[in-house]
């Protein structure tokens, strides 16, 4: 995997602190506003849509692939294509976004952190589970619901994929880290869960929002 112990250390903290990079509150900023005190005060992606529109949804969004994506292509072809420690910067750097020391470690969800992650590993059914989570989004409007789908469905899908490809110690590896992201994303929207049950979930309408976005345009 690693031929030093610092390798993997400087992995972690670098991957970690490309994580704490806050692009919601950065685009907050640019509008000379505080993302944390709008909406539902979560400085991510979903907020930034419900808040400033589909242009800045979408920016927001694949910057904080990226930010994940980055780190975790830096480290596989560093250390000779190795997945393990593609995920093992991955995760740190969603680690840093869920729970970053620059901004006292109030976060955001992840799950573009997340989808950086998977973006790496497994490119196709990265861009599927995209897809797929847009129709059902605009289909019930609950950004959470399209979360907990995404990591739960490439999560699996990436299990079986490393049972053919990784041998046993480095498969282990990954399936914990697997499955940290899974329990990562889970925590990190405790919150949405608790609100679907009541059905005080907030949503977040990308149909309304695009065809705003379109309306804008053709003016």
């Amino acid at each position: 995997m690693v031929s030093e112990w610092w390798q993997l250390v400087l992995t972690i903290v670098i991957s970690y602190f490309c994580g704490n990079i806050s692009f919601a509150r950065m685009i907050a900023a640019y509008k000379r506003d505080d993302i944390t005190k709008l909406g539902s005060g979560n400085p991510g992606a979903t907020n930034i849509l419900r808040n400033y529109g589909f242009k800045f949804g979408v920016l927001n969004l694949l910057l904080d692939m990226l930010k994940a994506y980055v780190p975790a292509m830096c480290a596989y072809f560093i250390f000779d294509k190795s997945l393990v420690m593609l995920y093992i910067a991955g995760i740190s750097s969603m680690v840093g976004h869920i729970i970053p020391v620059v901004w006292k470690f109030q976060g955001g969800k992840g799950i573009s952190s997340m989808m950086g992650i998977f973006l790496a590993a497994n490119p196709l059914a990265t861009v599927i589970a995209v897809l797929v989570g847009a129709v059902i989004w605009a289909i019930f409007e609950y950004g959470s619901v399209v979360s907990f789908l995404c990591v739960s469905s490439l999560s699996v899908i990436e299990g079986l994929r490393i049972k053919e490809i990784l041998e046993t110690s480095d498969r282990k590896i990954v399936s914990l880290i697997l499955f940290g992201i899974f329990v990562f994303t889970f925590y990190a929207h405790r919150k949405n869960i608790e609100r679907l049950l009541l059905g005080r979930e907030n949503k977040a309408h990308l149909i309304k929002k695009t065809k705003k976005k379109l309306k804008t345009k053709t003016r």
